[in-house]
């Protein structure tokens, strides 16, 4: 059938829409199956056990994922998707940059420490690999796809903060994220911390803000007055 104005008109297979509605909705099934398993079991959880925390057999996710790193790939991909949406919702909801900040450093600490074992997969697991995986996909790219992601998230409080540019506000950014990550992992790996006295949540939220906040914007906003005067100026916290 042609039709005059616009050419041949395109036939869609009812059938196949259906299978491939089906097949995403069971993909998304077992890839939170997965996350239950791996919140359960721990990083190193096997295929029959998450086949079994999906109610079905290893030859069914098999039909799904070509292989076990290609379920990793997923479920990497899920947890990061969550934790981006999360982060962006904190800091929008803030009332000022600094607590825009202050709340995305608590989101993140909140998720890696309600499952440790999720998160030690995604990163550990799941994206750590040197180059394509065994199904063609790169297992670093839902990691470097949210890390760009959160850049720009934790970009945008600071440049409002302090008016720089956005190179600026992107350079500090990548920096903060690189340290909010490792100061987390080191606070998540090490749960009695030094002398058996760890950091509460709200203790290292508050300190990896502080340590954040004070040094470049301080730096930023006091650095005229610093020159002028040829005196170090207090870090004020700008609110």
């Amino acid at each position: 059938m042609t039709d005059r104005t616009t050419g041949p008109t395109m036939t869609v297979d009812g059938r196949s829409t259906r299978w491939d509605d089906h097949r995403a909705a069971r993909r998304a099934e077992l890839v939170r199956a997965a996350r239950k398993a791996v919140h359960r079991v721990g990083p190193a959880v096997s295929m029959d056990e998450i086949a079994a925390e999906a109610g079905t057999s290893k030859s069914i996710v098999y039909r799904y994922f070509e292989d076990k790193a290609g379920l990793r790939l997923a479920v990497a991909a899920n947890v990061v998707a969550t934790m981006h949406d999360a982060l962006r919702d904190a800091a929008q909801s803030a009332p000022t940059p600094r607590a825009a900040l202050r709340a995305m450093v608590r989101v993140y600490l909140e998720m890696i420490e309600h499952s440790p074992n999720v998160y030690w997969f995604v990163t550990r697991t799941a994206i750590g690999g040197n180059g394509p995986g065994t199904d063609g996909l790169d297992p670093e790219a839902p990691l470097g796809a949210y890390l760009d992601s959160v850049i720009e998230l934790v970009a945008e409080p600071f440049a409002r903060a302090v008016h720089v540019p956005p190179t600026t506000a992107a350079a500090w950014a990548a920096g903060a994220v690189g340290f909010v990550r490792g100061a987390g992992e080191w606070w998540l790996a090490h749960p009695d911390g030094p002398g058996h006295c760890r950091l509460s949540r709200e203790e290292i939220t508050e300190q990896v803000t502080l340590w954040l906040w004070n040094g470049p914007v301080g730096v930023l906003h006091h650095d005229g007055e610093n020159l002028t005067n040829n005196v170090p100026a207090p870090m004020q916290e700008n609110r």
